[in-house]
């Protein structure tokens, strides 16, 4: 080999193994300034992005997939322009945003009436985001609209369920991030109703001729069902009495608060003798052992001496027809026997 070519090959090799810059590290220094401009891109426009817009959206949307539900309602202190009322809830979420939602007015309404009319506020407490929150509240509550308020008695009375959505502006913390965002809760939730009161049942315990020194000849006592979760302090109620299509007496039950379940109380009441004695002397009533197929419909509901319109029109709304087996009452009390057909009853129905 020549030395010219001893040269080339020598060269060959130090350029073979002579180190080189890879990677970044030279286009970095040479453009250092487009990645710090495109950092301030970063910080500048994105990062704000993400926190106005993705961290609210997600947390509005996980508190919209929350389940909120009603395990009870009392209605106590009832008076003509204010009540306390007692809410236990519970939310329930799928516990993966760690987040503080804070206390806000919530405005309940009947989601199936146009137009939405809050009948209650409620002030709700600051709560989280946890997997299962219990919420309970406890406050006095201003009557401010009083047909809106009947309106939700009435539909709750006359109806076996009612929706009730509750809504309200707040604003939620997201753990690690130190800035509030505004979002709005609404739930709607499926109430049970009262059902007009359908099951009642009344047991005769005294019948008389001769009316008491409160001017009442029937008493009884009355097996009231309430399915709701709903408890209500109702006070003194009276009901309109009605036998075969005419009013016959009033009934009256005194200091009576509805709670879930079959509520047993004592009732009185003045009914007149004539109309009843007739009808267990006819038929078919005759036949079966004097049941009698009494209506009864809301007069008035007075609660520590003053009127509550908002039940008393709610009740007024409906009738409830109850049979009450008197017959057997009425024989054992007043001692009397009334043939099938006889003191000008009535063979047909």
């Amino acid at each position: 080999m020549s030395d010219v070519d001893k040269g080339n090959v020598a060269q060959a090799e130090n350029a073979s193994t002579k180190p080189r810059r890879r990677g970044c590290l030279g286009h970095c220094a040479r453009f250092w300034w487009a990645y710090l401009i495109a950092l301030i891109v970063v910080i500048v426009v994105v990062v704000p992005v993400i926190l106005l817009v993705a961290v609210p959206k997600i947390a509005q949307q996980k508190l919209d997939e929350a389940e909120l539900f009603l395990d009870g309602l009392t209605v106590t202190e009832t008076t003509p322009t204010r009540m306390i009322m007692s809410i236990n809830s519970t939310i329930k979420t799928d516990g993966s945003v760690h987040a503080d939602i804070a206390a806000f007015e919530g405005i309940m309404y009947l989601e199936d009436l146009e137009p939405h009319t809050p009948f209650a506020k409620i002030q709700f407490p600051a709560t989280t985001s946890a997997a299962l929150q219990t919420v309970n509240v406890t406050q006095t509550l201003d009557i401010e609209d009083l047909a809106a308020l009947t309106t939700f008695n009435t539909w709750l009375a006359n109806n076996e369920s009612v929706r009730v959505t509750v809504q309200g502006d707040t604003t939620v913390r997201v753990k690690g991030i130190p800035r509030d965002y505004g979002v709005t809760f609404k739930k709607t939730l499926t109430m049970t109703g009262l059902n007009k009161l359908a099951g009642t049942r009344v047991e005769p315990t005294w019948i008389s001729l001769t009316p008491d020194e409160n001017g009442n000849n029937f008493r009884a006592n009355v097996f009231i069902p309430n399915p709701s979760v709903v408890s209500f302090e109702l006070g003194n109620i009276t009901f309109t009495n009605y036998l075969l299509g005419k009013e016959v007496g009033t009934i009256f039950l005194d200091n009576i608060t509805l709670r879930p379940g079959i509520n047993e109380h004592p009732m009185r009441a003045t009914i007149e003798n004539g109309p009843v004695i007739a009808a267990l002397g006819a038929k078919p009533y005759c036949e079966q052992e004097g049941v009698l197929p009494f209506v009864f419909s809301g007069k008035s509901v007075v609660n520590h001496g003053e009127p509550l319109p908002y039940f008393a029109d709610a009740l007024a709304t409906f009738n409830q027809t109850t049979e009450i087996p008197i017959g057997a009452q009425a024989k054992k009390d007043m001692n009397v026997t009334i043939p099938c057909g006889g003191l000008g009853g009535n063979n047909e129905h």
